[in-house]
């Protein structure tokens, strides 16, 4: 009876040519190229085949239903998705505001149009205009970085961990460079800073235990063979209790006295003194430059909520050989990079105007009523729905995130929501796979959306989405 039954289902699958003839499909095709259409039509038509052949029972065979409406709307999702590109604009509800898996920083909409310019009309990116010939895509950050910093040179390329390795092709290539074994960290995606250093050419001398370094450790490790001294800081973990470290000033004077170079490795640059706003302090990159380290490399779309790039700031003679290094022209940053950097790095001259529209910034030293305002908006916005579940506002944690500040975690504000008749897990992949793409996180039996990384013109689209997944 059952094979029976699956030949009729079977008759119910239209052919690709009698979908292509349906009107709703004609403006489909005005509206996606006829390519992802016709794909899309084939795949629904397979779909429902493959689910066919796998009813086993008479009760399913009943169930099954197919209409060229379902067919036709089945059709315009497949191709909508199929067209979409794969980089998706998703709702941050973790309130991890580095969060590495969703883009890290963010953009500041303030220059938008800048950068909108930049991509879309011809520029100077390699033509100097005073002189009337080619120019160096690399001036247009040089003169702000050095601003800011108080280096005496720049040089700006694609990643941190692309700075570290070109520095120490220039610097230390054929040589040694000095690191404590408790800063040879590993990154996002392990990559680690040895292996890092040996693709630089450079051999690595590492010094002391893990957890406790000495300044005598340094001075016996110094050969013939020594090109440089480096610190990297640990911004992405903390080692706790019985520890020491050198810092980059001892190391200076240590590096005067062997007439070796000083190397900071910051990681994630930070250029304000975040610990008055109630974070704890982290290395910025004028202390280092301050401090008399040579060469201070960090990233640019960490803390500093710009574009992601390796920024290489500190002494012209080390910079000056970076640039004719080879590796300098397979590591260079393209003109979108360098207009999102220079505009972001040209908010921080008045550092209110930075913690403002960075939104990086604005978001870790966002305060409490700010929070809680925010917390009461979606909240509202949520209630309206009458949702068959439990729904309140409650004290949650924020993160900063991507591998900066490990141990600082700040009060926030997040909507709990615990469904009454459906699984958690289950709303939470409904959210994820919603078109807003809302990503938040799980824990006691909670669906828990953290204000504190969600934009307040995102409040509906969460409400809306929460709506359909509720239905």
């Amino acid at each position: 009876m059952v094979r029976l039954n699956k030949k009729e289902l079977f008759k119910m699958l239209p052919s690709v040519d009698e979908v292509l003839s349906q009107k709703e499909i004609e403006e489909l095709i005005e509206k996606y190229p006829r390519s992802i259409v016709l794909e899309s039509i084939r795949e629904v038509i397979d779909i429902n085949r493959k689910t066919i052949v796998a009813i086993k029972t008479e009760e399913e065979a009943e169930k099954f239903s197919l209409t060229m409406e379902k067919v036709i709307e089945e059709t315009e999702r497949k191709a909508r998705d199929n067209y979409a590109l794969s980089l998706k604009k998703v709702i941050n509800g973790t309130g991890t505001v580095l969060h590495t898996n969703l883009g890290r920083s963010l953009i500041s909409e303030k220059i938008k149009d800048e950068i909108w310019t930049a991509a879309s009309r011809y520029s100077n990116l390699e033509y100097d205009l005073e002189k009337g010939e080619r120019g160096s895509r690399y001036v247009h950050l040089t003169d702000m970085i050095k601003r800011l910093t108080g280096a005496e040179d720049v040089l700006v390329v694609n990643n941190n961990a692309a700075a570290v390795m070109l520095v120490l092709s220039t610097m230390a290539k054929g040589g040694e460079a000095i690191v404590s074994r408790g800063e040879l960290v590993e990154v996002g995606g392990s990559f680690r800073i040895p292996s890092v250093m040996a693709l630089s050419g450079a051999d690595l001398v590492e010094i002391g235990a893990t957890n406790k370094t000495h300044l005598k450790d340094y001075e016996e490790a110094i050969t013939e063979n020594t090109r440089a001294l480096m610190k990297v800081h640990t911004s992405n973990y903390r080692i706790m209790g019985f520890t020491e470290s050198i810092s980059v000033a001892e190391l200076v004077e240590l590096g005067k006295k062997y007439n070796l170079p000083v190397i900071e490795d910051l990681g994630s640059g930070v250029f304000i003194d975040l610990s008055k706003y109630g974070l704890e302090y982290e290395p910025t990159v004028l202390d280092s430059i301050h401090r008399g380290a040579d060469i201070v490399t960090f990233s640019g779309d960490k803390m500093l909520g710009g574009a992601q790039a390796g920024i290489i700031v500190g002494k012209k003679k080390y910079i000056s050989a970076m640039k004719k290094n080879q590796l300098t022209r397979a590591l260079r940053v393209d003109k979108l990079t360098i207009c999102a950097l220079e505009a972001t790095l040209r908010m921080y001259l008045d550092e209110e105007e930075a913690v403002k529209n960075i939104p990086t910034l604005n978001m870790i030293t966002m305060p409490m009523e700010e929070l809680e305002r925010k917390a009461n908006l979606l909240y509202a916005e949520i209630e309206k729905l009458n949702l068959d579940a439990d729904v309140h506002i409650e004290e949650c944690l924020s993160q900063v995130g991507g591998g900066s500040m490990p141990l600082e975690t700040m009060k926030s504000r997040g909507i709990a929501i615990t469904p009454n008749n459906m699984n958690v897990s289950t709303l939470e992949r409904k959210l994820r796979l919603s078109d807003s793409h809302i990503i938040a996180r799980v824990y006691d039996n909670k669906y828990v959306l953290d204000v504190r990384t969600i934009f307040e013109d995102e409040f509906v689209d969460v409400a809306n989405e929460l709506k359909l997944a509720f239905m």
